[in-house]
């Protein structure tokens, strides 16, 4: 007995962190499973329904996978429809509406930062107010003035409208991101004889390139997938984007669930894509800002 105090033995069980930590793992992948299968069940149901005909789809054949597939849905959708001007015009207001919301923000959030005048505080607080409001809120008095100005019905209406909610969030962002990096970077350079337009694009813009990329894909997304506005502001079928082409290929009761299923799952990957691709910036552009400003 003795000899086991002095030594430290004693014959408790001993409970290996491996068997804890493999435990730990068990439980995690037993609660998450449910929920990844529960979350991605529609998108797997959009997938295979793309590729059954519709004699399929309509008499329930092949329910959980199609056999024999078929790219039917795919070739009626490209070649029977305007899915592709739909496509192109997502495209187009989508890209142009992100260029125009980055560009903007990014010159508000740094003279919000870097630029000392008498009001800046409430007007960044009026800023994050913005965001916050409903855009439902300015939807008749938006509408009457793009009425006023001719261009309902016209890439101009939503090439005015989408920034409106866009350019705050991205304001917000970069504001938070600008604050993190440090003025001196900026003033040695003005010190040495850049100018305040210099120090800003050749040094500023570079350090939030994380920030830009987060709110170039958040207005990219939103751009993309907008309905509303497209849907009141554009009436003519060539300007459609592709939630409205989408949204006009049900006609009264007949929905031709093969060709909806294609195209929603060909207008889901562009995004998929970018986000596949700028996932490791988004969470550092977010956050950063949040925790050193």
């Amino acid at each position: 007995m003795l000899r086991q105090r002095l030594t430290g033995s004693s014959h408790r069980p001993v409970f290996k962190p491996e068997g804890r930590e493999r435990m730990g793992i068990g439980i995690r992948i037993l609660i998450l499973f449910p929920i990844m299968v529960f979350v991605l069940f529609p998108f797997y149901w959009v997938i295979i329904t793309s590729f059954k005909t519709t004699a399929q789809i309509s008499q329930r054949q092949s329910i959980f996978w199609p056999s024999p597939g078929t790219l039917t849905q795919y070739q009626e959708l490209i070649f029977n429809s305007p899915f592709l001007i739909w496509l192109g015009n997502s495209i187009l207001v989508a890209a142009l509406s992100t260029i125009i919301s980055v560009a903007v923000a990014a010159l508000a959030a740094y003279a919000l930062t870097r630029l000392k005048f008498l009001g800046a505080g409430l007007l960044t607080t009026a800023i994050l107010i913005t965001y916050l409001l409903p855009g439902t809120l300015i939807f008749i008095p938006l509408y009457q003035t793009l009425s006023d100005l001719g261009l309902i019905n016209s890439y101009g209406a939503l090439l005015t409208t989408y920034p409106t909610f866009l350019v705050p969030f991205a304001t917000w962002v970069l504001i938070g991101y600008f604050r993190s990096i440090p003025v001196e970077l900026e003033e040695a350079a003005m010190i040495d004889g850049a100018s305040r337009l210099y120090a800003f694009i050749r040094i500023t813009l570079p350090l939030a390139a994380p920030a830009l990329l987060s709110v170039a894909l958040f207005a990219f997304t939103n751009a993309w997938n907008e309905f509303l506005f497209a849907f009141v502001f554009i009436t003519s079928e060539s300007l459609r984007t592709l939630p409205i082409g989408l949204q006009s290929m049900v006609v009264g009761d007949i929905l031709p669930w093969g060709e909806l299923m294609a195209a929603s799952l060909l207008t889901a990957i562009p995004v998929a894509i970018l986000y596949m691709y700028a996932q490791r910036f988004l969470v550092g552009g977010l956050t950063v800002g949040a925790v050193k400003g």
